[in-house]
């Protein structure tokens, strides 16, 4: 199954370098490779923020933020996820909100990357499947 919606579209300006590194999935890749298409400077999982401690002062809960986007100090979280699913990642974003409330951490949900993916010729359900 093709990620793109025509042959033509193989030849897509985000794909002409793929990103590199290791992304938890394949909606993580194409954000990066549309980051990178419109001259965005990111970085992949650079911190991790830690939520819970133990008595001991020792992280036992954290979140990682997908992305950073050092020209604007913004974290983005991309959440593709199906509805039902996301509570619980809402939750974290919520409890990271309340702990670092100086951290701007933008969220891009599964609608908005599918119309993202959509826009640019990508095939929504392939990503999608794929990142299952």
């Amino acid at each position: 199954m093709s990620l793109f919606a025509d042959d033509a579209s193989r030849r897509h300006p985000s794909f002409q370098a793929a990103p590199e590194g290791r992304f938890a999935n394949l909606s993580e890749m194409v954000f990066a490779s549309l980051l990178t298409l419109y001259g965005v400077t990111w970085l992949y999982e650079p911190l991790e923020f830690p939520l819970a401690w133990d008595e001991n002062g020792v992280p036992t809960r954290a979140f990682r933020p997908d992305f950073y986007l050092p020209a604007t100090a913004t974290f983005i979280e991309l959440t593709v996820l199906e509805q039902r699913l996301v509570t619980r990642k809402n939750r974290k974003v919520r409890e990271f909100r309340s702990l670092y409330p100086e951290v701007s951490l933008q969220v891009v949900y599964r609608g908005d990357f599918l119309a993202l993916a959509t826009r640019h010729g990508l095939r929504a359900d392939a990503i999608l499947q794929r990142a299952a």
